[in-house]
This record gives structure tokens, C-alpha cells and sequence, in this order.
């Protein structure tokens, strides 16, 4: 045995080494840019033009009711513009589960690029056209295609990814929401789209994503365990294989999915409701709903909306704070490539537990910083090192795992109902976090860091009782793992059971074996 394992363990490290196919890697980077890439790239792109957006809104108002419209309604219909993109990644994530049912993962994602075409077209052309309701209704369009990339990708990555680099290559989702923040970011300066001439620019830069997807990814193979569990295409699945894994033998891989249908054999696609009312994936479901609301809830929104006060107290030039502003975009991205190259070795329980724990950190020093700047020049310094730190805790772990996860939890008759949860968690947080900030800012001023502090340690104290370690384990793995993390009340209940019948088994063995010896007495006599 000892002379084997240096062998064993050269093997496997070669095979982790082969398990990055060119094919794997393009279908994640095409199957990302023009989904979670556009997630992150709308999340940012709104921040630059807001003044010119505005602007655009009050000229439109005069030229069709001859008079200016109240600052109130400016400040309402583009807080509708912003927080509409909420409401449409709601209605995707309610679509995702009969759309991936019936069109696949692969195709889910390409029909999905409608949405996000007509989006652009509407938003770019709104100035032109004179209509600010293009704007309103373009950003409602552009959240439905959120909501069904942020579920269609992760289940089609998870479902193409070798288990040895599922949560590396589930993280490419975290880093390409980085990269389009950070897009958004650079196209929003004043020397490229961040004027007023050029604004409708930055709207119709969603399409060039769109289209290279829609360039890309028909060359590549749907998922092979749709294909194989529910399209029941043996030779189709075997040849996505074939490509994913860059290998002509994929008889293991084959029969490892046939296994877990062989298990399911009777089981059709779950709804929500059946998904909910099953006990055994009680903890599951609860750990998704955990993990997505703390997704949202963590205050990474409060983040962006002092970087710009933070940075004015630091002595920075309201001229240099869009150029500083590009080192949080900067460190997103580092960080979550940093997170996507040590997932498969630290896992992903001390990621997202040690994310979410610096987090809390970071927010208490931020609270302290900020009521005493005043007394100390050196603290305003100090709360923009915090601002970075606390970006690059979200990144680390919380900003990707939460889709790792849910991917890894669950079944495939039961994973388009389990990433609809998560996505109607993730959006009505979300719009939560949208409606309810503004007012919570104006209560507590910088104590709503706090608020985000408490979010963040609930999340972290669950995850730590709860969540085992997903890190290379099959499903039977991990449903053994979270059977094991139930009330050991159960068990002792079950101890009790034993114990009991037991003593009855022996009781019934001593009657027995006294009947025994007195029938034989009589015999005797």
C-alpha cells in the first residue's frame, strides 16, 4: 500500500491537471459574459449617468406637459429606473425552472440573450425617441434576463464541471459579476461614456456581450447530464462528456450519472411545493435561503453608497474619486480570482464562514472610524482601507459560493426548483435591502453598519452549526453529511429504540430458551 501511494497521488494530481479542457473553460467564460457579466456590468453602469438621466427625464417632461417636473418625481422615477431592475430579476427566477426544463441549460442561456438585446436597444435609443418610459421598461427587461442567467448559469456549470473543480469553476460566475462591476466602472468616466453627449452609449455597450455569446456557445454541447437524466440521449451525453472532459473514456462519468437516475428512477422534475415538502432536504433548502438573503443583506449596497463620502472626507478631489473608485472594482476581481484558485483547496465552508466573519469586523472598525473622524485625521484613512477589506471579505467568499452551493445540494429532478428559491431570496432581498436602505441610513446615519454587522454574524453562527463541507464529495456524500448535523435528540431517540428492542429480543430469547429445557424435562420424565 505505501509503495502505491505516491503513484495514486501523481495520478490524481495529473487528473486535476486534465480536468481544465479548453472546451470546459471556453462554454464557463462564453456562458458567463453574457450572463453574469451583464449582471454585475447593470449593477454599475446606472451610477454615472444619473446626473444626464435626469436631465433627459426633466426635458422629456416639459416638451410633453409644458411645465418642469417637481424634484420629487425626478427622484421617483429614477429610483423606479434603479429598483425595477429588482422586480424583473424576480419575474426571471420564476421562469428559469419550466425554462431550463423544457429548452435546456445551453439554450436556456442563449434564448435568454433576447432579453437582454431588446433591453439595450430600448435604453440606447431613449434619448433619440424622446421616451423616458424606454429607460423604466429597458431596465425591467434587463432584470429578467438577471434573474435567469444567475440561475440558468450556475446550474449549467455545475452540471458540465468534474466534481475536483466544481466550486473553481462555479467561481468564474463571482469573478465575471467582478469584471462587469469594474466595466461599468471604466466605461463611466468622463473620457469615454460618462458625459452627456455619449450616455446612451453606455446602455448599448449590453448588446456586444450578448452577441458574443450568442457567436459562441451553439458550438458547444448542452449539459451532458441533461442530456443523459433528462432528455435520455445516451450518445449526446456521452459526447458532451467527451468534449467537456477532453477524453475519449468517459464510461466512469456515464455510469456515475446513470447511478444517481438509477436512484431517482420513478422521480419526475420537483416543483417548489414538493421541493419544500420534502424533509430529507429540509437543511438544504434552509441553508440556500440563508446563504442567498445574507448574499444581499451583508451591506455590500451601503458600501458603494458612502465610497463616494468616505473618499471626500479623506481629502480626495470630487475630480480623482471616479479614478479612485476603480480600485474597489480592482480589488473585487482579485479577490474573487483569489477565492476561485483556493476553493478546491481550503473548501467552501471556511471561505464563506471566514468571508462572512471578517465582514462583521471590518464593519465594527468602519463604525468607529466613521463617528470619530473628526477627532482624528488618520481614521478617515483608515475607513478606506476598511471599505476595500470589506469588498474583498464579500468577494472571497460570500460573493460566489452561495451559487456553488445550491448547485451541489440537490438532485437533478430537484435542482431547477431549488435555484428558483434562491433566486426569488436573492431579488426580493434585494429590493428589500433598495427600499428599506434609505431610510435606514437616515436613522442611524453611519451606525446602519451595524444593521449589516448583525446580518453577517447570523449568517456566519448558522453557517458554522450547519453547513459541512461540500469540497469534492458526491451527492449521497453530502446528504450523509447534513443527516449527521441533525439534533442529536434524534438520534438518542433512535439509541432509545435499540436499547429497548434489544432487551425485548433478549427477554423473548430467555422465555424461549425456559420453554425449551421444560418441555425437555417432561420429555425426560
Amino acid at each position: 500500500m505505501t509503495n502505491l501511494d505516491p503513484l495514486l497521488r501523481t495520478g490524481s494530481q495529473r487528473g486535476r491537471r486534465n480536468d481544465w479542457s479548453a472546451s470546459l473553460i471556453v462554454a464557463s467564460l462564453a456562458g458567463a459574459f453574457g450572463s453574469s457579466f451583464l449582471y454585475g456590468y447593470n449593477l454599475s453602469v446606472v451610477n454615472a449617468p444619473t446626473v444626464f438621466v435626469k436631465k433627459f427625464y426633466n426635458e422629456t417632461w416639459e416638451r410633453r406637459y409644458n411645465q418642469s417636473i417637481p424634484e420629487e418625481t425626478v427622484t421617483l422615477l429614477w429610483t423606479i429606473s434603479v429598483s425595477i431592475f429588482a422586480i424583473g430579476g424576480l419575474v426571471g427566477a420564476l421562469i428559469v425552472t419550466p425554462a431550463v426544463k423544457y429548452f435546456g441549460r445551453k439554450r436556456t442561456l442563449l434564448l435568454n440573450n433576447v432579453f437582454a438585446i431588446v433591453a439595450a436597444l430600448l435604453m440606447a435609443f431613449s434619448q433619440l425617441a424622446g421616451v423616458l418610459e424606454m429607460i423604466i421598461l429597458g431596465r425591467f427587461i434587463m432584470g429578467i434576463d438577471a434573474g435567469v442567467s444567475l440561475s440558468a448559469l450556475p446550474m449549467y456549470l455545475s452540471e458540465i464541471s468534474p466534481k475536483q473543480i466544481r466550486g473553481s469553476l462555479g467561481q468564474i460566475t463571482a469573478i465575471l459579476i467582478c469584471v462587469g462591476v469594474f466595466s461599468g466602472q471604466v466605461l463611466g468616466l468622463p473620457e469615454i461614456f460618462g458625459k452627456e453627449s455619449m450616455w446612451p452609449y453606455l446602455f448599448g455597450m449590453i448588446i456586444v456581450p450578448s452577441l458574443i455569446q450568442m457567436a459562441v456557445l451553439p458550438f458547444l454541447p448542452e449539459s451532458p447530464r441533461f442530456l443523459l437524466l433528462e432528455r435520455h440521449d445516451t450518445k449526446a451525453a456521452e459526447k458532451a462528456f467527451q468534449t467537456f472532459l477532453g477524453k475519449s473514456d468517459v464510461s466512469y462519468e456515464v455510469e456515475d450519472v446513470l447511478e444517481e437516475s438509477r436512484v431517482q428512477r420513478n422521480m419526475q422534475i420537483a416543483s417548489i411545493f414538493q421541493l419544500l415538502c420534502d424533509s430529507s432536504k429540509r437543511w438544504q433548502i434552509l441553508t440556500v435561503i440563508v446563504t442567498m438573503a445574507c448574499y444581499q443583506l451583508c451591506g455590500l449596497n451601503a458600501i458603494w453608497f458612502y465610497t463616494n463620502e468616505i473618499f471626500k472626507g479623506a481629502g480626495l478631489s470630487s475630480e480623482i474619486i471616479p479614478y479612485v473608485t476603480l480600485s474597489t472594482g480592482g480589488i473585487e476581481i482579485l479577490a474573487a480570482i483569489f477565492s476561485g484558485l483556493v476553493i478546491e483547496r481550503l473548501g467552501r465552508r471556511p471561505l464563506l464562514i471566514g468571508g462572512f466573519g471578517l465582514m462583521v469586523l471590518f464593519f465594527v472598525v468602519l463604525t468607529v472610524c466613521m463617528t470619530l473622524q473628526d477627532q482624528a485625521v488618520w481614521l478617515r484613512y483608515l475607513s478606506i482601507v476598511c471599505i476595500l477589506a470589506i469588498i474583498a471579505s464579500f468577494c472571497i467568499g460570500p460573493g460566489g459560493i452561495p451559487f456553488v452551493l445550491t448547485g451541489e445540494f440537490f438532485a437533478q429532478s430537484q435542482r431547477p426548483a431549488a435555484f428558483m428559491i434562491a433566486g426569488i431570496i436573492n431579488w426580493l432581498c434585494n429590493f428589500a435591502v433598495g427600499l428599506l436602505f434609505p431610510y435606514i441610513q437616515k436613522g442611524l446615519q453611519t451606525y446602519c453598519f451595524l444593521v449589516f454587522a448583525v446580518a453577517c454574524l447570523a449568517g456566519a453562527t448558522f453557517l458554522f452549526f450547519v453547513l459541512p463541507e461540500t469540497k469534492n464529495k458526491t451527492l449521497a456524500e453530502i446528504n450523509q453529511a447534513f443527516a449527521r448535523k441533525k439534533v442529536p435528540l434524534e438520534i438518542r431517540e433512535m439509541d432509545q429504540f435499540e436499547a429497548k428492542s434489544k432487551s425485548m429480543q433478549e427477554q423473548e430469547h430467555n422465555l424461549s430458551s425456559t420453554l425449551e429445557n421444560g418441555e425437555s424435562k417432561n420429555r425426560i420424565v
